[in-house]
């Protein structure tokens, strides 16, 4: 079963997008390279509770 997860931006701490992981699969957090619109470029977000 999939879980909704939030990802922030490590810059400035906002949390911008929603996505879905399987816990099972990928149980620890996950950091992916994302669009910051108010940094205006790409920085890693991470995943938050």
């Amino acid at each position: 079963m999939r879980e909704i997860i939030t990802l922030e931006c490590e810059v400035c701490k906002r949390r911008n997008y929603v996505t879905t992981k399987e816990k099972r699969n990928n149980p620890e957090r996950l950091t992916l390279k994302k669009y910051c619109k108010w940094d205006k470029k790409h920085t890693s977000h991470k995943e938050t509770k």
